[in-house]
């Protein structure tokens, strides 16, 4: 038989789409669920307490490296899942309850375990029920009470197979509610069900982590906008300022400002695609509207989006700042690299012209080295004759000195010239 050469990441990739399946759930239920934020620090911890748990009921614990698991234990059902920011636990309680919030399935765990969870840093904590209904629109105002007298969001889910409930308000207990109503769901479609609106509350939640992010960060900005506006601005009016201490200033600013880039850059982008992943979780609950009550859809566009627009305003804000800068930037170096130049022509001129002083110099110095030379040795010459006059030689010592100061002064001024013209070879040569 053929036997498939796999790919190393083909079984990953291919478990990848059966990775967290949903609760088969079976009215009436209820249910509680916990996220708390993780990262690669914190990951231990959690699959450490995720263990204790399991051994507390006796039951084997999942791989290090697993990102979801489910157990049934007897008194209730639970499911952990490790997400890249938060970790999440889902408990289940099957059977019946007069009322749906009054005991919740946390009382059935062990209280010391709780304990240890709740150091942790909660992002949602939310009790659910799914109870059987008999009626197509339950009776708001009863539902109210469950909410203790909020505004509720809600709608017909699934097509009209059930009728969902929340207000997205944290009760006295640290916990929102969601209330389910099944008319006719299956199963495995009220635990996709459950598992959306968790999501939709988890997803928004995380999405707005970046919001007080934004509103920290704008203040920075708009200080960051005035000192660039006060650059550009003495730039454009050309008042002659000290370019290095602007473009020191612009410097300065520009590392401000990636400086905020770096430190909000995966946060804002994170919020993109929870709030993301928010819009396509209410789509997938295809709701209808119940009348005189706010759907999913039209709380998330009052409440979520205007955050949501707040972080992407301050996101371009910091990239078109940082954009500006860069401009600003190149714009003053051009300006430093023209008056730069402009210098180096102004000095290259000067030495141009101190150069040609001193050639004159050197030729005035050559000039006056030629007739001391000269002098000094028709002199000499004087004195040899002299002598050769002294031994008896016919020879007019006046006569034999005057014809020897052209002779000498031709000599020497030649030599001086070779001597020039070797210099200056050598010094070509040694330039190159």
């Amino acid at each position: 038989m053929f036997t498939p050469n796999n790919h190393p990441h083909r079984i990953a990739l291919n478990n990848e789409v059966h990775a967290r399946p949903y609760e088969a759930l079976i009215s009436p239920e209820r249910i509680a669920y916990i996220a708390v934020l993780s990262n690669e620090t914190t990951r231990p911890l959690d699959y450490q307490q995720l263990c204790r748990l399991c051994e507390r009921y006796q039951h084997k614990a999942p791989n290090p490296d697993a990102s979801h698991f489910s157990a049934d234990v007897g008194a209730f059902r639970f499911k952990w899942e490790r997400h890249s920011e938060f970790t999440s636990y889902t408990f289940f309680q099957r059977g019946e309850f007069a009322e749906p919030f009054a005991e919740t399935v946390l009382e059935s765990l062990p209280q010391d375990w709780l304990d240890e969870l709740s150091t942790q840093q909660t992002i949602v904590a939310a009790h659910a029920a799914i109870q059987r209904s008999s009626e197509l629109t339950p009776n708001v105002d009863s539902i109210g009470a469950y909410f203790t007298g909020n505004f509720i969001v809600g709608s017909y889910v699934g097509d009209n197979v059930a009728t969902a409930f929340t207000d997205f308000q944290i009760q006295g207990d640290g916990f929102s509610r969601i209330l389910l109503y099944d008319n006719n769901l299956g199963a495995r479609q009220a635990g996709r069900m459950l598992q959306r609106l968790f999501e939709i509350e988890t997803y928004r939640m995380m999405a707005l982590l970046a919001f007080p992010l934004a509103k920290e960060v704008s203040t920075a900005l708009s200080q960051a906008e005035k000192t660039l506006v006060h650059i550009t601005s003495t730039l454009a009016k050309n008042l002659e300022p000290d370019e290095a201490i602007l473009l020191d200033e612009l410097t300065t600013l520009a590392a401000e400002v990636e400086n905020i880039v770096s430190r909000t850059n995966y946060r804002f982008n994170a919020a993109v695609a929870y709030y993301d992943l928010v819009k396509r979780r209410i789509i997938e609950l295809r709701e209808t509207r119940i009348q005189g009550i706010q759907t999913f859809s039209e709380f998330m566009d009052r409440r979520l989006a205007p955050a949501m627009n707040t972080c992407d305003s301050v996101s371009r804000r910091l990239e078109e700042l940082s954009a500006r800068i860069a401009r600003a930037s190149h714009l003053l170096r051009t300006r430093v690299d023209i008056a730069r130049e402009q210098q180096n022509q102004a000095l290259l001129a000067s030495m141009d012209r101190r150069a040609h002083l001193q050639l004159r110099l050197q030729e005035t110095v050559e000039g006056l080295s030629v007739a001391a030379i000269t002098y000094y040795t028709v002199g000499l010459v004087g004195y040899a004759v002299k002598a050769v006059k002294s031994l008896g030689v016919p020879i007019n010592s006046d006569v034999a000195i005057g014809l020897a100061i052209p002779v000498v002064a031709i000599i020497v001024a030649l030599g001086v010239r070779h001597i020039r013209a070797l210099v200056t070879r050598e010094g070509k040569h040694g330039d190159l």
